[in-house]
């Protein structure tokens, strides 16, 4: 329920980035960031009622990537984020998702790794930054943070990528999982 509800504020926020008013970023940006940290809470509930479904498994990630990619995508058309880095993450993202669906066609899924888990939180914080009405003065440090969020996007993505050859192989352990 709470990936569906992720999904469901990609429009809201899509809306408010488009307003280009300074209280409709503001408001995006809380919307932004409590949906991203929605993800957290989701997969406490999980656990914690172990109520973990299949479904549930693929939504979750497809949940975050929509919210990451909405919002860079907006931004970019309306020339507030930089092009370069709206391919870089998005492509990383469809890349990824391409991935998970290869592996389930196999019987596979693909855990997060730690390295994505900084990826995640360093996007929030980049694409957070891009869609607060900051003035110039903050454009140095809203580059010096999407840097970073660029570089974990392709260290992580390149993980993942290096990683699938195992879980591509057929299993012999019968878990479906690969490589943590």
């Amino acid at each position: 329920m709470v990936s569906v509800l992720r999904v469901l504020l990609v429009p809201i926020l899509v809306v408010l980035i488009l307003a280009e008013t300074d209280a409709a970023s503001t408001l995006a940006a809380v919307v932004f960031v409590l949906g991203a940290m929605s993800d957290g809470l989701d997969g406490y509930l999980a656990r914690r009622h172990g109520t973990s479904t299949r479904t549930g498994q693929w939504l979750d990630p497809l949940a975050d990537k929509i919210l990451v990619a909405a919002p860079v995508i907006t931004l970019a058309a309306i020339g507030r984020f930089p092009a370069w880095a709206a391919i870089v993450i998005v492509a990383r993202e469809v890349a990824i998702v391409l991935l998970r669906i290869a592996l389930g066609l196999r019987g596979r899924s693909m855990p997060a790794a730690s390295l994505a888990k900084a990826k995640t939180v360093a996007q929030v914080v980049a694409i957070g930054l891009y869609i607060l009405p900051l003035s110039s003065g903050a454009n140095g440090i809203k580059l010096a943070f999407l840097i970073v969020a660029v570089v974990f996007t392709v260290a992580s993505g390149a993980r993942y990528f290096a990683a699938a050859r195992t879980w591509l192989r057929p299993s012999t352990s019968g878990t479906g999982r690969g490589p943590v």
